[in-house]
């Protein structure tokens, strides 16, 4: 432990539940005493954050948070911050969601029914380099082909594609989004347009329902 006590680590822990972020910074400072940590409770504080500051060792993500849901918010960070490891936290432990987070680029993936201990252990490990998941879980699961061709299709999107996607998701309309990235509507109509090309769909309406069977089909399980 004294090796890694002048670390200097800088993380950040993007989850909605105090409780939770509370067990992760507990099992981070157990090994890297002097950390700085920052917390975050929605996606847009996230990406608020990472606009002024980017120089972070590590992201830990919970998939379900305010302003993201599932897959979009990783798929955004690889996107984005290609050079910023993420490691997913998440109350879903399916093997199949555990994949296709890895195959998405995230570096690890930590339930959040694992002990404080271990947790510890799991984020050392992604630190030196190694890709986490946890043990004794087969992520080598028998794929659902339509789920994997949507999820690769999403995998192609553009950064702002994809924050206009998860929008579109949330219902607003095309002047709500460009007031929200600061675009103009022929902007944000233009995004709209490569995403349906990229998803093979007709219409708006049509990518929001494929980004959902994705979502509803993998966390139905986890929303009880």
């Amino acid at each position: 432990m004294g090796e890694d006590a002048g670390s200097g680590l800088r993380l950040v822990i993007a989850d909605d539940h105090p409780l939770f972020r509370g067990a992760l910074r507990e099992a981070v400072l157990g090994r890297h005493t002097d950390a700085v940590i920052e917390e975050v409770g929605t996606f847009d504080d996230l990406t608020a954050l990472l606009e002024r500051d980017q120089e972070f060792d590590l992201i830990l993500l919970d998939l379900t948070m305010p302003g993201a849901r599932g897959f979009s918010g990783l798929i955004y960070l690889r996107a984005q911050y290609s050079a910023l490891p993420v490691v997913v936290v998440s109350g879903n432990e399916e093997p199949a969601v555990i994949r296709r987070c890895l195959d998405l680029g995230a570096s690890g993936f930590i339930p959040k029914t694992m002990g404080v201990a271990h947790m510890r252990d799991a984020v050392a490990n992604v630190l030196k380099g190694e890709t986490f998941v946890p043990p004794d879980v087969n992520i080598f699961t028998k794929a659902d082909v339509e789920t994997d061709a949507i999820i690769a299709r999403l995998a192609t999107l553009t950064p702002q594609q994809v924050r206009v996607l998860m929008m579109l998701s949330e219902g607003r309309l095309n002047k709500q989004i460009a007031y929200e990235l600061s675009v103009s509507e022929a902007t944000v109509k233009a995004h709209v347009s490569a995403i349906l090309q990229k998803l093979g769909v007709e219409s708006r309406t049509q990518a929001v329902i494929a980004v959902s069977k994705v979502e509803s089909g993998l966390w139905s399980q986890s929303q009880a």
